[in-house]
């Protein structure tokens, strides 16, 4: 048995890079499942803009426009 890392055959070294390898590919697809299903709890908070031969002002501001 190998306890050592400097020490260790090509098996050995096969062995840890083919679980690293495994290893970074279950989180990373972890990673991407669990921000895919994120996406279903934001909102879309813009509205519809129509095009029209009027001119028009948008504004966000609650108060009154003064013209």
């Amino acid at each position: 048995m190998n306890h050592s890392i400097y020490s260790a055959d090509r098996t050995t070294h096969l062995k840890v890079v083919a679980v690293a390898l495994v290893v970074g590919i279950a989180l990373a697809g972890f990673g991407i499942s669990a921000r895919v299903n994120d996406l279903t709890s934001t909102t879309q908070t813009a509205g519809v803009v129509k095009a029209t031969n009027k001119p028009v002002m948008a504004t966000g501001a609650t108060s009154a426009v003064i013209r």
